[in-house]
């Protein structure tokens, strides 16, 4: 979980209980901007999600590369060489 994620939800929380609290009191500018903050909480969550899932799949992605030092041509030669030798 990132700082967005967790700033987000923290946002969406507290402009719903503003919004709530603007409809017990009748006051439509409070409703009108904890709905607002609301908004900008989901938004700026789902921003921290697809920032999370970008750093997964970007992880994902490393941790299937070949070593700096060899090429994926490198490695598949020495994948055909090493099957070549266990025919003969």
């Amino acid at each position: 979980m990132n700082k967005d994620q967790v700033e987000g939800k923290l946002k969406d929380v507290s402009g719903r209980v503003e919004r709530q609290v603007g409809e017990w009191t009748g006051d439509e500018e409070k409703q009108g901007h904890g709905a607002m903050k609301q908004v900008e909480g989901k938004v700026q969550k789902a921003w921290g999600d697809l920032k999370d899932a970008g750093k997964k799949a970007s992880d994902r992605t490393h941790a299937k590369e070949p070593a700096e030092n060899e090429s994926s041509a490198e490695m598949e030669e020495e994948e055909k060489d090493e099957t070549r030798r266990k025919a003969s």
